[in-house]
């Protein structure tokens, strides 16, 4: 996983037996600071020297207390926080979070400060007179750590994808501190103390708490992370063994701290910060989970145009232009886009256990990376998805809910003039609901075309098409719990809430969706199974209408369909186009021009 991080990578860490080796042998400090990169030509990585924050706690707990209390002298203050240290990594993370820590909103704003004090530095800083990393280098230089702050361009508030920086323009500032024999990245003024996503109850609105946390990112930073948010001016700055650019780190794609705190890297060394689409006006971008956190994260997006910053096109929501889906550990967008111009891809994380994606709690998405979608020629009509709820495509998430997937694992589905879906079920269901979708077609129209039977713990979906073209398949169901009355005797039942990118979606849990073409050249004629009305529930016999649903029930499953003309001679004009990349590098692709 390590070596993926970076479409830049670099063999300047160390294997894990010479960093043991290196552990055991602690050279001492430095009198004089070395020349970067690094004295031995090679640097242990960050999760080398420590796997969890936690292993400071003490060492943290220490700053938050000294943070406490007011301290006249520098010398007073670096005493305190590094009197207990053992390591020089300890003094600095000391440093770093005495300085994170720190409210400057709260803080004392007495005009008599002076200057050279501890209490009149963080003066400075909050009004704009000092700054983080002049702090830092100042304290570190009291605790005897060797410490230089490094100018040049950053991608901060308000960078877009695809700007160009001016070569005379200083962006920003940061520092490097000289700890466990190498030269560290540390940005306090990105790990300073922010607020936190307050987590939000029920559907109040109303905040449960006020909740402060620092970014442990930017403490000691390693260097192939650190590039894609900060150039050097100075390329030996960069610590990288082979320093790129200034076009290759504005190349690089716009990623914030939690895109490395999840883990998570570009499988393409082709991902770039600007991304050019093809002929049908399609552009694909891919990101990798790592294995330990595959079950944990959940993915949005959202999707606008570069320079008005509108999102709906034609009336019609501009994610309906993009197909969000994960195979195996790849989460991919798929954007269409719907005409020649620019376009930006925002793209939403989060991890959460399957319990918490149960639970009635919204999820809130945090900003993780973000692209610029060009597209220069438009050759095909693209259409939008059908209108089903919005969220991942494909079955990945449906083993939450207790549907196994039998019969389909793509996403994307090819299918004849009839299409039979299989599943089986993991855990007691109720209520099974299914809607079909399709630009201009009525649902009521659509809900003729549609039926499943139960047999054992087996699910069969059968749709027989009306018409050739694109559709979209929802299927809503909830997990059966068991009742608990009350003090008064009444039964309470569990409520399934989930949060997608409009916010709550009803009750309903969205999680999957299937896109397909219905092919019959590509799947043949004549072995297709009859759909039986006596061996099928309706969902309309059980005189349940999709569009009043119980409250009870969970979106569980969702399918876009598109069908072909099926005697078409011309038939690679019948559908608009559709394409996902799957995790083996294959295309499947269906040009499409003529859907409704």
């Amino acid at each position: 996983m390590m070596a993926a991080i970076s479409l830049y990578l670099d063999d300047s860490t160390i294997p894990d037996e010479t960093a043991e080796a290196l552990n055991d042998n602690v050279q001492p400090y430095p009198d004089k600071a070395p020349l970067p990169p690094s004295p031995h030509g090679v640097a242990q990585a960050k999760f080398q020297l420590y796997s969890d924050p936690l292993e400071f706690a003490h060492i943290d707990q220490i700053a938050i207390s000294v943070a406490q209390e007011e301290q006249k002298t520098f010398t007073d203050l670096v005493r305190m926080l590094v009197g207990k240290c053992g390591s020089d990594i300890e003094k600095a993370r000391t440093i770093f979070r005495w300085i994170t820590v720190q409210n400057l909103n709260t803080m004392n704003s007495d005009d008599n400060l002076r200057g050279d004090t501890p209490m009149g530095l963080l003066r400075g800083i909050k009004h704009g007179t000092e700054s983080y990393h002049a702090l830092f280098k100042r304290l570190c230089s009291y605790a005897g750590l060797h410490c230089v702050v490094i100018r040049g361009h950053s991608k901060s508030a308000g960078y877009q994808p695809g700007v160009h920086f001016e070569d005379s323009r200083i962006q920003n500032s940061w520092t490097a501190v000289y700890v466990a024999g190498a030269w560290r990245f540390v940005q306090c003024h990105w790990g300073a103390r922010r607020l936190a996503n307050a987590k939000e109850v029920g559907t109040k609105g109303k905040f449960e708490s006020l909740r402060y946390e620092y970014d442990d990112h930017y403490f000691l930073t390693d260097p192939r992370e650190f590039i894609y948010e900060f150039f050097p001016l100075q390329p030996e700055w960069q610590l990288l063994k082979n320093p790129i650019t200034q076009r290759d780190f504005e190349d690089l794609p716009f990623v914030k701290s939690l895109f490395f705190r999840y883990g998570l890297y570009f499988p393409d060394s082709n991902t770039k910060a600007v991304m050019f689409t093809d002929a049908t006006g399609a552009a694909t971008v891919r990101i990798a989970i790592p294995t330990n956190m595959q079950s944990n994260l959940i993915f949005n997006y959202n999707l606008r145009f570069y320079e008005s910053k509108g999102d709906t096109y034609d009336g019609v929501s501009l994610k309906r232009f993009v197909m969000q889906s994960v195979l195996g550990n790849i989460v991919s967008f798929r954007v269409h886009a719907p005409n020649s111009g620019a376009f930006l891809l925002d793209i939403f994380v989060n991890s959460v256990t399957p319990k918490e994606y149960l639970t009635v709690e919204p999820i809130v998405f945090k900003f993780v990376c973000k692209f610029k979608i060009i597209c220069e020629e438009l050759q095909t009509v693209v259409v939008p998805f059908p209108d089903c709820a919005s969220g991942e495509w494909g079955p990945t998430k449906a083993r939450l809910f207790g549907l196994i997937p039998i019969s389909h694992q793509d996403p994307l589905v090819f299918a004849g003039r009839e299409l039979e879906i299989q599943f089986r079920k993991s855990k007691p269901l109720t209520n099974v609901i299914v809607m079909l979708h399709k630009n201009g077609v009525e649902k009521k129209r659509l809900s003729k075309c549609i039926s499943y039977t139960i047999v054992d713990d087996l699910i069969t979906f059968l749709i027989g098409f009306p018409e050739e073209g694109q559709y979209g398949l929802d299927v809503y169901t909830r997990i059966k719990s068991s009742h608990k009355s009350d003090e008064n005797g009444h039964h309470n039942h569990h409520q399934h809430l989930v949060a997608n990118g409009n916010g709550i979606h009803g009750e309903k849990h969205l999680v999957y969706h299937y896109s397909g073409s219905n092919n019959v050249d590509r799947l043949g004629r004549g072995k297709r199974k009859k759909i039986s009305s006596s061996s099928v529930r309706s969902l309309f016999e059980t005189g349940v209408d999709a569009d009043e649903s119980s409250d009870d029930d969970s979106l569980t499953v969702g399918y876009t369909i598109v069908r072909k003309h099926w005697n078409s001679a011309n038939e690679k004009n019948a559908i608009s186009s559709i394409s996902l990349t799957t995790l083996n590098g294959h295309h499947y692709t269906s040009n499409n021009s003529n859907l409704a």
